[in-house]
């Protein structure tokens, strides 16, 4: 695994490596948002949101956050940011980064993170 000399920022989208993992839990290397504050933490650890392929299956699922590719972004494919499997992670499995997410997207995920732990 290689490890960026950057500290990965809110809003950011990296190349993480989620393995091991058990049961259901998002595996392999694949992309991830940053979703915690870059003013929070002493530790090297982030908060994260793992990516997945989009499958129009998950339309109508509050936890998914719909992403189509672009060149901020850096993916290459219609993607969903499945904000159920939201964890911390190390720094150390973060690969490198793929580009950047805009404001409006990280409220749609703020949301949808709101809407699984029912904040109000």
């Amino acid at each position: 695994m290689t490890i960026s000399p950057e500290n990965p920022k809110r809003g950011e989208l990296w190349l993480v490596n989620f393995d091991p993992t058990i049961g259901a839990e998002i595996k392999k290397n694949r992309p991830a948002v940053v979703v915690s504050s870059d003013a929070i933490g002493i530790l090297p650890i982030k908060l994260i949101a793992p990516m997945t392929d989009w499958k129009e299956r998950y339309t109508n699922n509050i936890w998914h956050v719909k992403i189509l590719p672009d060149n901020a972004n850096g993916l290459s494919k219609a993607s969903a940011i499945d904000t159920l499997q939201i964890r911390g992670v190390d720094v150390q499995r973060f690969i490198r980064k793929l580009g950047r997410l805009p404001s409006s997207t990280m409220e749609e995920i703020s949301a949808a993170i709101a809407a699984i732990i029912e904040y109000s």
